[in-house]
């Protein structure tokens, strides 16, 4: 095996705090453990990084093609994966669940069961994922908000018999929450307590959980493979990119791979009202939540001013999700104020009635920077388009299922920007 996935039979089961406090744990061991998440998140690698003191990469079985996975994936020492949504969920084209990165990594995975509502139940429910597909290891299960001993000895009583190991008993705790918003958690760096958050979490895993073997089942063999030169290609030869809590949605591989492709890169933060480096060649605007900063975005003149500079000197500008959003020309936030934004694309977006927009896409580039090119994407936002006046389109978008989506984003010159992610070029069709 290569590594460990902690997955779970279905969405808010506890995945995320028992990988912190599994990550914090090993690492106040002295051990260098290698943090990832699966599927297209952006929220959750913050936290992860934070646990453990180094980047989380994102492992997508559906947006990614092989090598890049297995890039990422290559290495010594522990690697632990944590899974998205349920062990089998997947794409809308039924694939690109955790359990096929599972296998496509060659990954044990370890169960995490939210018991809150389960008794003697729990048996039928592992027995089913235990047998649903034996190409997926499931090397042992966490049984997570256990209410009292009582209740301990039911769910043991309902797993007899299964040949799986129970490597963790973890207690309802109130403590282990963490707040939430409409993209999902809140960013990491917004929480006060967060150290203690995580040395909570580590405790109560080391108190409660089998360390030495969720130790050995996250091992991994191999040699750290190269970062491959057929990722995304960069804006240019210098990418001035925003970052900050308005523009705090990046992937590590695309930044990989653009270093890899011989790019620079410099960061700025609009909330700091500071303008992209003068010396960059283009500038890039990542998704996050401008929605909640709007009225300070709109006040930033430097970082106007300096947009403004860019835009009329020709640098490619291209914005995703929130910073397509940044790219129009206003914004209208919960409350229903209207926002003056960088007005460098006919676009008016609004956060006041709210529609959830959630899926994979596969997109082809009209126009803009990436023009030609047929790119693995997904979209998530709750904002919804007011206005969009006359420009080119900049994508053409399908669903997972090979549904139309039609046309998305819009170009101006040098300007582009969308509501998609970008994650990885697409393979052969």
């Amino acid at each position: 095996m290569n590594g460990l996935l902690i997955a779970a039979p279905s969405s808010g089961s506890g995945k995320t705090t028992v990988t912190l406090g599994l990550l914090r744990a090993l690492s106040r061991r002295g051990i260098s453990v290698t943090p990832g998440k699966a599927g297209p998140d952006y929220i959750d690698p913050a936290f992860h990084a934070i646990a453990c003191g180094r980047t989380c990469l994102n492992y997508d079985p559906w947006a990614m093609r092989p090598e890049v996975l297995g890039y990422q994936a290559g290495g010594e020492g522990p690697l632990v994966i944590e899974a998205m949504m349920g062990l089998f969920d997947g794409a809308a084209d039924h694939t690109g669940s955790p359990a096929s990165l599972a296998k496509m990594l060659g990954l044990s995975v370890v169960l995490v069961v939210d018991c809150a509502r389960l008794s003697h139940s729990v048996g039928a429910m592992v027995r089913g994922f235990l047998s649903h597909d034996p190409d997926v290891s499931i090397a042992g299960l966490i049984l997570n908000k256990v209410g009292s001993n009582r209740h301990e000895s039911m769910l043991l009583a309902g797993l007899a018999g299964l040949s799986v190991p129970i490597l963790g008993m973890i207690r309802q705790d109130k403590l282990l929450g963490l707040p939430e918003r409409h993209l999902g958690l809140v960013l990491a760096q917004e929480i006060d307590g967060i150290e203690a958050f995580m040395n909570h979490a580590a405790d109560v895993v080391s108190e409660t959980c089998d360390l030495d073997a969720l130790a050995s089942l996250s091992a991994r063999q191999g040699e750290r493979k190269p970062v491959p030169d057929c990722l995304i290609p960069p804006l240019g030869a210098h990418v001035a990119i925003a970052r900050d809590e308005a523009f705090a949605f990046t992937y590590p591989h695309l930044m990989d791979g653009w270093r890899a492709q011989g790019a620079a890169m410099s960061f700025f933060s609009p909330l700091a009202d500071e303008r992209p480096d003068p010396k960059a060649d283009s500038v890039f605007l990542p998704g996050g939540y401008p929605e909640l900063h709007a009225g300070r975005l709109s006040a930033a003149a430097t970082f106007r001013g300096g947009m403004e500079e860019a835009a009329a000197s020709g640098k490619a500008i291209y914005g995703e999700c929130g910073g397509y959003m940044t790219l129009g020309e206003v914004l209208v936030d919960a409350a229903g104020a209207e926002w003056p934004m960088l007005g460098l694309l006919p676009l008016t977006t609004s956060f006041a009635s709210r529609k959830r927009h959630l899926g994979y896409r596969k997109v082809s580039a009209l126009a803009g920077p990436f023009a030609g090119m047929r790119i693995n994407a997904h979209e998530f936002h709750y904002s919804t388009v007011v206005h969009e006046g006359q420009a080119e389109r900049l994508f053409d978008a399908v669903d997972a299922a090979g549904e139309v989506v039609g046309l998305a984003g819009l170009v101006r010159g040098n300007v582009s920007g969308s509501y998609m992610h970008l994650i990885d070029l697409a393979g052969a069709a």
